[in-house]
């Protein structure tokens, strides 16, 4: 099957960029960071395949959609209003929302507050989780030696000059780092006895990429071209609209007070990794998966996959793509 085309879209004041293949019903897939459409290639080919119209946009801030400067234009509702604008756009009802990292944050919420447009929500790799008492920034851990890397993201600038240095880097690091691979080689290098960073923790003055080395080998699933891609991304667009999501988790838990409690009421499934060094960060997060239909009560199934780390559909991607289809399948209607 050939590449996906791309155009841009205006949604919500801002033009969007969408890779799109395929003919059916919609299924809209939202990437994470540090990201871009390119994330959902392999699910693009395979939906567009299997009958239906794939879109994946480069999410605000991203690739060759609009970058707004205010950190205050990436707050979730700008992010779901986005899709909403897309489907819009597209002429589109309602679709199938699909999110993975920061998408699947997106990909929940939209579920919650727009069920009329989203009639189904597959999220991999973040669990929803409900709005906790507290503003997020206040419970993530720091030490005198360290702070936890969402907290190192807030100052605008900072993240950005390292991130900027290299791209090919940071991309690598990122992807590499936790990955299924990537976890292996962390817990092989504890057993060593090496020593190394807590997973999560950036040094103060210290690099968020010094840990872990980069590969000699690319995994089976990430290749050069790969890289480069995400790479030229990013040397083009810089890392300032992508770290903006990380900037207004306080101000989204502000902004989402209204709507504590209310649950997910269409049709979802979640897959994640067993590596997953992401999901596996917040304490509690087994027993968080256990009680997920409390916050999910239309939750259809939840599937783990063995030896994947955090990027789950390239790092299985027909596991990932076959899951999602058979989902939508065995929606009604």
């Amino acid at each position: 099957m050939s590449a996906p085309s791309q155009r841009l879209i205006e949604s919500n004041g801002i033009r969007l960029n969408i890779a799109e293949q395929g003919d059916g019903p919609l299924v809209l897939l939202c990437h994470g960071f540090p990201e871009s459409w390119y994330s959902w290639r392999h699910q693009i080919a395979a939906l567009a395949e299997a009958g239906f119209h794939a879109v994946a946009p480069d999410m605000r801030g991203y690739g060759k959609s609009d970058r707004p400067e205010a950190i205050d234009q990436y707050t979730i509702f700008h992010l779901i209003a986005d899709l909403v604008g897309l489907l819009d756009a597209l002429e589109a009802p309602t679709a199938v929302v699909v999110g993975h990292d920061w998408g699947a944050q997106i990909a929940w919420q939209a579920a919650r507050l727009r069920p009329d447009r989203f009639r189904a929500v597959a999220s991999l790799s973040v669990p929803l989780r409900p709005r906790g008492p507290v503003r997020p920034t206040s419970m993530m851990p720091q030490t005198a030696d360290a702070q936890f890397y969402q907290l190192y993201f807030q100052e605008p600038g900072v993240a950005e000059a390292e991130m900027e240095r290299d791209p090919r880097i940071t991309v690598l690091s990122s992807l590499y780092g936790i990955s299924g691979e990537g976890a292996a080689a962390f817990r092989a290098a504890v057993a060593r006895g090496d020593k190394v960073g807590t997973p999560g923790m950036v040094p103060r003055n210290g690099s968020w990429l010094r840990e872990p080395a980069l590969p000699s080998t690319l995994p089976a699933w990430l290749t050069d071209e790969d890289i480069d891609f995400y790479a030229g991304e990013f040397k083009r667009t810089g890392f300032r609209g992508p770290l903006n999501y990380y900037r207004n988790v306080d101000r989204n838990w502000e902004l989402m007070a209204a709507f504590t409690g209310v649950a997910v009421k269409i049709p979802a499934l979640f897959v994640a990794g067993d590596h997953d060094m992401v999901m596996a960060a917040p304490p509690g997060i087994d027993q968080h998966l256990a009680n997920l239909r409390q916050f999910v009560p239309t939750l259809r199934d939840v599937r783990i996959l063995p030896g994947c780390g955090h990027w789950t559909q390239q790092e299985r991607p027909g596991e990932v793509s076959a899951a999602i289809i058979d989902f939508i399948r065995g929606l009604p209607g």
